[in-house]
């Protein structure tokens, strides 16, 4: 995470979002007189969106984690996708 000025990123705003998008990283841009602000790559922020979903459910958090702890124990079953056609 990188903490810039308003004024910095006013002056570098093409590198600031390039420097964001590359290191798949987020800038936090402070303003003197308002709320900071974040700025992030659409891809980070679909991520973290679609985490967040997930985790809503407590039924689907729960077989998550649990199918986490099965893969950490070794338990997992690697299996083969299928294709759309085949559902």
């Amino acid at each position: 995470m990188q903490i810039y000025n308003f004024t910095d990123v006013r002056n570098n705003f093409k590198s600031v979002l390039d420097r964001v998008s590359d290191d798949a990283d987020v800038a936090v841009i402070t303003r003197r007189d308002s709320e900071a602000v974040v700025i992030m790559a659409q891809k980070h922020y679909d991520s973290m969106m679609e985490t967040l979903y997930l985790l809503s459910s407590p039924a689907n958090a729960s077989h998550l984690m649990r199918s986490l702890e099965q893969l950490e124990r070794g338990e997992a079953v690697e299996r083969e996708l299928l294709d759309e056609q085949d559902c």
